[in-house]
């Protein structure tokens, strides 16, 4: 029975077989049970060993005479106080009253002895909590509880840290084996092989998880959560495994010259990741802004939110934090149950798809590019409606609250000024990976330069002229397509400068920056300051992939990031602020740090000479390209010497 089974899964996916016939043998088998069983055991009985006693302190968390102490303590303190102002009161020569006075006396000697009784019930520790007063109902649910969020997290962490190890530590291993090469040989497809070993390579990580998804669920029960909460939960973390996992064999793929360190690079970051969210939403941080689609890669907040009754809160309490208020274009998203794993899942299915296309590019060809030209312009696009949609809120979004003591408004200009840094971050890593990425190497560039005009010199249409060459060509310098990619980013921002004062509905100070300190124009040569900036850094990124040095790419990683971050990071570092000299903030990468603190015709000669230097870096760019097209033979002629 079990050969007809492998040979039904063989004939559905020989990859997966493959992967799997090493790994499910019995001593593994057996170790990874006793792991899980064990692991489950002791998580029960750290929680057992936390069974009220006899010893039970009658202040802990689950004694209701505690309470009823603590209460009436509170009531004694009281007493107390307005006993002692009696005191004071007809001890005072206007208010003299003796026999008050002293009846006043014996009611505070009296109430002190009381408060000292209860005072020493609670916290002598000589008196415990009698074990009918003791509230085990909420013990059990509350310690059921316990154990389902440990092991929710324990899924987390084991799957998408265990599980990206394996992958990551395989796919290395056959790369360096060599035998790689003879599964790309195969007519599987690359979809195939690599759902493959998403499948089996983790696979004993799988069965560590199944093996305690029994205690799970019923633990979840115990603790009063809904199947539907429970299974959705499960939802999100499969959607959760599919992108880390396809992350990480693109990862592979693409960090072959790591070598060995690959595995623990890849597991690192995304144990950072985790931790780092695992922290965030424990803290029950508002997450209703602009990079919230970059917090929902994390299961940690699925799991705050879809089990509030765990942190304290009911299913339906509207101060939940979290999601509760997210919105997407003033659409709520976070309020219902599917619109949480609704959200999450397009999210991990909007950039899964997207990585799968450059697994499917890499696989069979590594020395490809990871992404296409026209693929980069629509993962800018989408990120830019993920930036926007998420930051675009109907009511409430990351604005900090008033310090003075009222409520926040919000309106469009609050929320897109106070998520500007999520919009710079994300687009600025993006763009950097973008440079790296679309920019081809040496031999690429000298076989388009020497080529290009025999492929398309027959066709028509301007997809076959030069522009569009450069514009959708694989193997073409990538200047054009970052400056598309470039204005994609900035068009919605520019946008966003040119109508903010008609969105500025509450005629508050908000702008005050925009309209009086900096002005609309310089912003908006501000924008296009960044934009050649970033294309002067673009240029550059294409020079130094033509290096003859096989060490190109970190060339060109360091002087790139060195030119794009390193001044703004020494700038801060001495303390010059654009205050005190406006110009190297003008040249940076935050061209509009400097604006407020500029002249306008100051401002635009720094433009202009930021043109020119793009001008002067293009043109020699071009002259290096055109040199590395020539073919040999024109170029022995030109130097007969030789």
């Amino acid at each position: 029975m079990m050969g007809s089974i492998f040979d039904k899964l063989g004939d559905w996916n020989p990859q997966f077989i493959r992967e799997i016939k090493g790994r499910l043998k019995l001593f593994p088998i057996l170790v990874t049970a006793g792991i899980s069983l064990l692991g489950q055991v002791v998580l029960c009985l750290i929680q057992l060993g936390q069974y009220p006693e006899k010893k039970y302190s009658i202040t802990a968390q689950y004694c209701l005479l505690g309470k009823d102490y603590q209460n009436q303590l509170q009531d004694l303190y009281k007493v107390v106080d307005k006993i002692q102002k009696q005191v004071y009161y007809f001890s005072s020569k206007a208010n003299f009253d003796l026999e008050k006075l002293n009846a006043a006396k014996e009611q505070l000697k009296a109430s002190q002895l009381e408060q000292k009784r209860v005072n020493d019930i609670l916290y002598s520790g000589k008196f415990f909590c009698p074990i009918e007063q003791i509230n085990f109902q909420s013990w059990w649910r509350d310690h059921w509880g316990y154990i389902f969020t440990s092991l929710s997290v324990v899924f987390v962490f084991a799957l998408l840290v265990g599980g990206t190890y394996l992958l990551i530590n395989n796919l290395a291993q056959e790369e360096h084996r060599h035998t790689l090469n003879f599964i790309r040989l195969s007519p599987q497809s690359e979809a195939s092989i690599l759902t493959g070993k998403m499948l089996g390579v983790p696979i004993l990580v799988y069965w560590l998880t199944a093996l305690a998804i029994p205690l799970h669920v019923v633990s979840g029960k115990a603790a009063g959560i809904a199947f539907s909460h429970i299974f959705s939960f499960y939802a999100v973390l499969i959607g959760s495994c599919i992108f880390f996992f396809s992350t990480a064999l693109l990862f592979t793929l693409s960090t072959r010259f790591l070598g060995g360190f690959q595995p623990w690079l890849g597991s690192g970051l995304i144990l950072t990741f985790l931790m780092f969210t695992l922290g965030i939403s424990s803290s029950s941080l508002q997450v209703n802004h602009g990079a919230a689609w970059f917090m929902m890669f994390s299961p940690m907040f699925a799991i705050e939110h879809l089990f509030p009754n765990i942190f304290g809160r009911g299913y339906n309490s509207s101060s939940s934090p979290g999601f509760a208020s997210l919105q997407f274009f003033h659409i709520s998203v976070g309020s219902t149950l599917i619109g949480v794993v609704g959200t999450h899942l397009a999210n991990f299915g909007f950039w899964t798809y997207g990585i799968w296309q450059g697994l499917e590019r890499r696989f069979r060809n590594p020395n490809t590019a990871m992404i296409s030209k026209v693929q980069s312009y629509w993962l800018v696009a989408g990120m830019q409606v993920l930036l926007w949609g998420f930051t675009l809120q109907k009511n409430s979004n990351y604005y900090p609250p008033s310090y003075f003591g009222k409520g926040s408004y919000y309106e469009p200009n609050n929320q897109i000024i106070s998520n500007l840094p999520f919009f710079v971050i994300f687009n600025l890593a993006l763009l950097f990976g973008l440079m790296m990425i679309l920019s081809p190497q040496r031999q690429t560039i000298q076989d388009w330069a020497r080529y290009r005009h025999q492929g398309g010199s027959s066709r028509k249409g301007w997809k076959h002229s030069l522009f569009g060459d450069f514009l959708l060509g694989e193997k073409s310098p990538s200047v054009v397509a970052i400056a598309l990619n470039l204005l994609i980013m900035l068009i919605p921002g520019a946008i966003w400068v040119m109508l903010a004062p008609s969105l500025n509905v509450r005629q508050n100070n908000v702008l005050d920056w925009m309209l009086n300190d900096a002005g609309r124009f310089k912003l908006l040569i501000g924008i296009a300051m960044f934009f050649t900036i970033m294309m002067i850094n673009a240029a550059i990124t294409q020079r130094m992939l033509i290096l003859k040095t096989s060490k190109r790419y970190f060339w060109a990683i360091g002087t790139v990031g060195s030119v794009m971050f390193l001044p703004p990071i020494i700038l801060g570092m001495i303390n010059l602020t654009p205050q005190k000299n406006a110009l190297p903030w003008l040249m940076s990468i935050f061209p509009w740090a400097g604006l407020a603190d500029a002249g306008t015709l100051y401002v635009l000669m720094i433009f202009a000479f930021e043109v020119l230097v793009l001008a002067a870096v293009t043109y020699f760019l071009t002259k290096k390209i055109q040199k590395e097209g020539e073919s040999e033979t024109k170029a022995m002629g030109n130097n007969p010497a030789k």
